[in-house]
This record gives structure tokens, C-alpha cells and sequence, in this order.
């Protein structure tokens, strides 16, 4: 990729692509926007997750007041202020499909540079980099929540965080005690084809009914950067928990599900305490849940199970007999943003017929705003053409990303007057469509 076109930055900065020469510098700035207990030297010694073609910093120009002038000339320092990239996801889960989508991430300016606008410079590169390479949409985890709302990017998914007693009692599932269980050290060169396998058909068709509803978010790690970085488990990251361990559940010989985990043991005056978090927890069919479940919710010396991000309509929740001693939380998942309408549009499938004219505001990416008329039947294809016919349904793109993946209903977003209705019955019939069975979300954090 070569280097990106001039954005607007404040003076004596600049744009340039970061390298693996660059390493140390990125590192550095990352612990200043996000402060880490960790040393940076130990950091550059451990893989990195970035595509490097994809990392841009912004670095800052000036003269080096301190430094002796050499022919009465004051040197010019460089230094990086900030930087962000984005993964590759081809084949990105939406209702019905995939489609390109730009994964931002690892975005941070140093402290000395904030409140000037790089930031926001930074998203507009993003957005002209992603558009660019036919990526109609752009997807990312917050750091902090109110952040990434003004860029347009919508709240699209949300998972489920637990705290489930050992022991819990589970209600039972046909075919679950056929399983047979291996209990191992996570290793990548003895599990990383399963995983991958199984992660992927999960996501293709949750529970296995053979229905062809798909998970939207179900993200895969594509690169090689991504398999290295998430396999990769040094002792400085692991917070006195032990190393990671795997559970495969099996039937007839054959991987139906899998779920990695760490176990921090603690003792009281009334025995042990220890505690079970899992990574991720995937099961290709009911019975192959349960059978996982009932492992992760009887291992000995502990006395609680923490999931961590598993999707809200889990087979957990069902699962088990009393759902209120498992303290659930919800917390924000994946944020989308649309940066092609005609294309994110026509790119994913719906629940049901449609045909809807959008009125669509777009401030950042001037080409989105207007009236686009949105045409689908259910499960099947669609279109979407710019239009000059009245609009039924008005909204922001930021609504539009939330909707996007078919976990927020459009009609909860009229609810609090983020979307507006112009024609009677047309923003049930849109909020109806655009929903899908499955709840999205992604299994692990980018």
C-alpha cells in the first residue's frame, strides 16, 4: 500500500505507514494511550496482531530546542503522536453472508497530542483507506463507549458476561452424555485446525439445525498476524491465572465443540475458591453445549465459572435451571459503521419482504446522505439504488450501523427518536426485516 493521501492535520504533523521497523514506537505509544502493567520491553519481544500494511501513525515535527544548532541550524525531531490500523476481514459474517469489512483497531494518541484533532483526522484516513480497497463497512471494539458515536459508528451487538456457581444445575439435552471429553494445554500446532473448523461452522450455523442462518459478527481471525497474536500466551498477560487450557467435547470421534479456559485457584478458611474464565465457548449443536458446559461447571478446586463474551441467546441461557444465580451482565460488543450504503445494504439478506425508501444522513461520507430505496425478499436478494421517491423512514448512519447486523431493532431507535417514520407501517415493516434470528456478535475482542 502507498503511503495515504494528505488528511487535515494540525501543523507539524504528518501522516506515514508504520513498519516492523517501527515496532518499539508503536508499542510505546500504546502504553501511553492505554497504560499497561506490563514493560515495553518485554511487549516487543511478543507477536503483534497488525497487518503492517494496514498502519498508518501520525508523527509530530519540531525543533529540538535543547540541541546545540549545527551551522546555526536547529535540528528537527520526529517523533510518533499516534497511530491506528485495521484488519482485513474478507469474508465478514453478516445476515445472510459476508461481506468486506475494514476491523480498525489499536487506535491511540499519546497524551501530549491529545485535543487536537488527529484523532479525528485519523478516522477520516481510516474511512478513505477502507472505501478505497472495497470495504463497505467498518467495524470495531470501544474502549471507551462515547467515543466512536460521533464518527458514526452505531452500537450493533452486545454479548453476555457471567458468573455461574460450580455446580450449577443444568437441564438435560438428548445426546449430550454420548460426548467424550479431552481436557489439554491449548497448543496451536495440536489445536488450530480444530479450532478454526469449529469456530467457522459455528458461526455458519449456530445449533446446528441446518436452517442457513448464520451468525452475523462471528468474525474469524483471517491473517496469519491475527493466528500467531491469539495463540501466542506469555506469563506477563496471564494475571496469576495459569496457562490456557482447551476443552474438546467429541462424538463418534468427531470435534463438536471446544472451549478455552484458565483457572485461578484461591483458598478461604471454608476451602477452595478458585475460579474457571473462559475464552471462548463453541458448540456446533445443543447436545454438544451441554456436554461442554457440564465440564466447564464441575472442574475441582473452584467455585465459580466467569464466560467471558458469549452471545446473549447462548445455549447457557437456557440451560440452566435458575438463569439469576449466574449474575449475567450485557456489556457492548461489535460498533458498525456503513461507509458504502447502496453496497452494506444489498450485501446482507433480511427476515422479511421489503421494500422501504431510506432517508439517510451522513455527514462524514457525504456520498451515503440522500434517499435510497431499499427492495428484498425474505432470505433472499436485495437491492439498493439511490432514489428521488419521498422518504418512508428516516435516520442517521449511526442508526443504521446499529441495525445493521439485525440485533437493534429500528423501531427501538424510534423509541428514543433516533429514527423517524414518514409513511404509517413502514417502519415496522423495515424494523421486521432488518432483524435477524441470531444474535449477533464476535467471540473475541479486535
Amino acid at each position: 500500500m502507498t503511503a495515504p493521501s494528505p488528511r487535515p492535520l494540525p501543523a507539524g504533523y504528518r501522516f506515514a505507514p508504520l513498519t516492523e521497523a517501527d515496532k518499539r514506537a508503536l508499542l510505546d505509544v500504546d502504553t501511553w494511550a492505554f497504560p499497561s502493567e506490563v514493560d515495553l520491553d518485554e511487549q516487543v519481544g511478543l507477536p503483534l496482531p497488525l497487518t503492517w500494511s494496514r498502519t498508518f501513525g501520525v508523527v509530530s515535527e519540531h525543533q529540538d530546542a535543547d540541541a546545540v544548532p549545527l551551522d546555526g541550524a536547529v535540528p528537527t525531531v520526529s517523533e510518533l503522536a499516534a497511530m491506528h490500523s485495521s484488519y482485513p476481514f474478507s469474508q465478514f459474517p453478516v445476515p445472510g453472508g459476508t461481506l468486506p469489512v475494514s476491523g480498525l483497531t489499536w487506535v491511540g494518541v499519546h497524551p501530549q497530542h491529545r485535543r487536537r484533532g488527529i484523532l479525528s483526522a485519523m478516522i477520516d484516513l481510516h474511512f478513505e483507506e477502507a472505501r478505497a480497497a472495497g470495504e463497505p463497512v467498518s467495524a470495531l471494539f470501544a474502549a471507551e463507549a462515547p467515543i466512536y458515536g460521533r464518527f458514526g459508528y452505531g452500537q450493533a451487538a452486545q454479548d453476555l458476561r457471567l458468573t455461574i456457581p460450580r455446580g450449577a444445575a443444568l437441564r438435560d439435552v438428548p445426546g449430550a452424555d454420548e460426548h467424550t471429553v479431552r481436557i489439554e494445554k491449548a497448543d496451536r500446532a495440536r489445536h488450530g485446525e480444530l479450532v478454526d473448523t469449529l469456530h467457522r461452522a459455528a458461526g455458519a450455523d449456530p445449533g446446528g439445525h441446518g436452517t442457513g442462518i448464520n451468525r452475523p459478527g462471528w468474525v474469524t481471525r483471517e491473517t496469519p498476524e491475527l493466528q500467531e497474536s491469539w495463540w501466542s500466551d506469555p506469563a506477563v498477560f496471564r494475571r496469576g491465572r495459569e496457562s490456557e487450557r482447551i476443552v474438546v467435547v467429541e462424538r463418534d470421534g468427531e470435534p463438536r465443540g471446544y472451549a478455552t479456559f484458565r483457572r485461578k485457584l484461591a483458598w478461604e478458611t471454608t476451602g477452595p475458591r478458585g475460579t474457571v474464565s473462559t475464552g471462548e465457548v463453541v458448540a456446533l449443536d445443543a447436545a454438544a453445549a451441554r456436554a461442554l458446559w457440564g465440564v466447564l461447571t464441575d472442574l475441582d478446586l473452584t467455585s465459580e465459572i466467569e464466560p467471558f463474551m458469549i452471545p446473549v441467546d447462548d445455549a447457557i441461557t437456557h440451560l440452566l435451571v435458575n438463569p439469576r444465580a449466574a449474575a449475567g451482565r450485557v456489556a457492548d460488543n461489535l460498533w458498525v459503521r456503513v461507509l458504502d450504503v447502496p453496497v452494506a445494504l444489498a450485501g446482507r439478506q433480511y427476515a422479511g419482504d421489503v421494500d422501504v425508501v431510506l432517508h439517510v444522513s451522513d455527514e462524514r461520507v457525504p456520498d451515503n446522505a440522500g434517499h435510497w430505496r431499499l427492495r428484498a425478499t425474505a432470505f433472499g436478494e436485495a437491492t439498493c439504488e439511490r432514489t428521488d421517491d419521498p422518504a418512508d423512514v428516516s435516520l442517521d448512519v449511526r442508526e443504521l450501523g446499529s441495525a445493521f447486523l439485525g440485533g437493534v431493532s429500528l423501531v427501538s431507535l424510534a423509541t428514543a427518536g433516533l429514527v423517524t417514520e414518514h409513511r404509517p407501517g413502514a417502519l415496522a415493516a423495515a424494523s421486521a426485516a432488518f432483524g435477524w434470528p441470531v444474535a449477533p456478535v464476535s467471540s473475541w475482542v479486535f
